[in-house]
């Protein structure tokens, strides 16, 4: 499902090995959700989180992403359970320092949207963002979002949102930090608010194609 997703990245800036890591903090479990590589690094089961020098600075040490980014990295944040603020609040990145170079603020509360009967995207073509270029047609359903809280800064720009009826919330937001760039996408990017017609529409590569080459400056 998220093969769309991890080809990008190897064109643009290139890897021998992609995987997507998932943690569950209350049972202090890890699963891997995606491996470019399956059979040398499977996605069946869950291991326990290991406390090491990479787990500090993704989940402790923020500061150093928020200088890495104002010194010119990309740094996205995607939507989940785990992500933003989270279930229950849990996520915690409210005032955090990446929550700082982001373009949208966290709640400090439980922000999750359920959408179960799904939505489609109000996509803002109008902005001609180099995101959206090829990114044709109606968008498929997503089936919920984090709630966010753009920050009225130069240089933020919202490329998608929910529809009226589901309040008008950001999805999409790119931003800048220092010299680095920042993006929010506040929805799934696989199961369960990305169902199967999302990451098997065609525009899916497109759009994360374009979203890595944005972050990444090529």
């Amino acid at each position: 499902m998220l093969e769309g997703f991890a080809e990008p990245d190897r064109r643009c800036a290139g890897f021998k090995l992609f995987t997507v890591m998932t943690v569950d903090m209350a049972h202090e479990v890890a699963r891997r959700a995606y491996s470019s590589h399956p059979v040398d690094y499977p996605v069946s089961g869950t291991k326990p989180i290991h406390y090491d020098s990479w787990f500090e600075i993704v989940h402790k040490q923020h500061k150093l992403l928020r200088d890495w980014t104002a010194n010119g990295g990309g740094l996205a944040m995607i939507g989940g359970y785990f992500s933003f603020q989270g279930i229950d609040g849990r996520a915690r990145w409210h005032r955090t320092a990446v929550e700082e170079a982001m373009p949208v603020d966290c709640l400090p509360y439980d922000d999750r949207i359920e959408v179960p009967e799904g939505f489609r995207a109000d996509v803002h073509r109008h902005l001609s963002h180099p995101i959206l270029k090829g990114v044709e047609g109606e968008w498929p359903l997503l089936l919920g979002a984090n709630e966010v809280r753009i920050k009225k800064l130069e240089g933020v720009e919202v490329l998608a949102s929910l529809p009226a009826e589901q309040g008008g919330h950001p999805l999409l937001v790119t931003g800048r930090y220092g010299k680095g760039r920042t993006l929010a996408w506040t929805s799934d990017i696989s199961p369960h608010w990305l169902p199967a017609g999302f990451y098997e529409w065609p525009g899916y590569t497109i759009l994360w194609h374009n979203i890595v080459g944005w972050l990444s400056k090529n």
